[in-house]
């Protein structure tokens, strides 16, 4: 299928003050986990009617799941298992200096193993544990290399991969740390390639890009005749529907956690809502299924694109975690600017 080049001017979106490199680091890391964090209680129902019956009114952000939900028993402000992992990860670069699969890879197997953990375990996550168990059992006092992760193409890593991308942003080994960290939990060629995809835009974003510029460069980018061909056509099918509603799109392309359906109702989201995190925020919420997943990849890009500022600071301080954020973030971004 020949894909569609994304014809927009960043003029039709209004002007704005540029931010500056560290302030679009800030943004896209604080973004994913505001996104994700966002969508909390809202996030898996597929039933619209069921949606709008339960949130009265459209949800706003940051409800409290209600009983029998995925994520039952976490409060107002908590990440998703999602964004678990994304902390895990960010803690994990900032403590590191960079990405270190191994590191990563212990910090994930210690969480999500443990009998403590009462969030939900996705299919890449019980993979990677069942993976990770069956090696250690038959190599008994062998490092383990932490890169054969489950065979699923869903959102987890592109998730948590913000912090990973904002410290390695012009290394160009980056295409290949981005596949390291994907293989963590999820050794998938297609997972892997959205990945890609999802780290191009944010480094064209870091850059001083504006977010159609930086589709479109990604787009242009990624590696036809490959697994990444789908990736650039996902990026022109979310750009050349941005005239639908994000509820329209989003039906259209698929509310489910496949990268196929995701990504590109993420791309179109964001660019519909290029100027106003919030909104594009509620508006996946209230499209239904996996809006905690899109939402973080739409946080990232708004919050990369627009700066720490562009992200309203009372979402930011609903996060239970906002301290402890605050502090690796600034640390992620200091290796980002040596």
């Amino acid at each position: 299928m020949a894909t569609q080049t994304i014809i927009h001017n960043k003029e039709q979106f209004g002007p704005g003050k540029e931010p500056a490199a560290a302030d679009r680091f800030r943004g896209a890391i604080w973004g994913a986990l505001v996104g994700d964090a966002a969508c909390l209680g809202s996030h898996w129902i597929y039933n619209l009617e069921e949606l709008a019956q339960r949130f009265p009114g459209g949800v706003t952000g940051f409800e409290a799941p209600a009983a029998g939900h995925y994520h039952y028993g976490k409060q107002p402000g908590d990440l998703t298992h999602y964004g678990d992992a994304a902390l895990l990860l960010l803690r994990s670069v900032a403590e590191r200096g960079g990405f270190d699969p191994v590191d990563f890879g212990g910090r994930f197997v210690a969480l999500f193993a443990s009998d403590s953990y009462s969030g939900y375990r996705d299919h890449a996550t019980r993979d990677t544990l069942e993976s990770y168990a069956a090696f250690m059992a038959g190599n008994p006092g062998t490092p383990y290399h932490f890169q054969g992760g489950g065979n699923d193409d869903q959102p987890a890593t592109v998730t948590r991969l913000a912090p990973v991308v904002v410290a390695h942003w012009r290394n160009s080994a980056l295409p290949q740390i981005v596949a390291s960290a994907t293989r963590v939990s999820q050794s998938n060629d297609r997972a892997i390639a959205y990945a890609r995809g999802y780290a191009l835009i944010l480094q064209e974003l870091f850059a001083g890009s504006g977010l159609a510029s930086a589709l479109g460069a990604a787009e242009r980018t990624l590696v036809r005749g490959t697994s990444e061909t789908e990736v650039s056509e996902a990026i022109a099918a979310g750009g050349n529907a941005v005239s639908l509603t994000v509820r329209e799109a989003t039906l259209k392309f698929g509310q489910a956690c496949p990268l196929a359906q995701s990504f590109p109702a993420a791309v179109q989201c964001a660019l519909k809502y290029e100027h106003d995190f919030g909104r594009a925020i509620t508006e996946t919420a209230n499209a239904g299924g996996d809006s905690a997943g899109r939402a973080a990849m739409i946080g990232a890009w708004l919050g990369a694109a627009n700066g720490l500022d562009g992200i309203p600071s009372a979402w930011r301080k609903r996060l239970n975690r906002q301290e402890e954020i605050h502090t690796l973030v600034e640390r992620v971004v200091a290796l980002a600017k040596k």
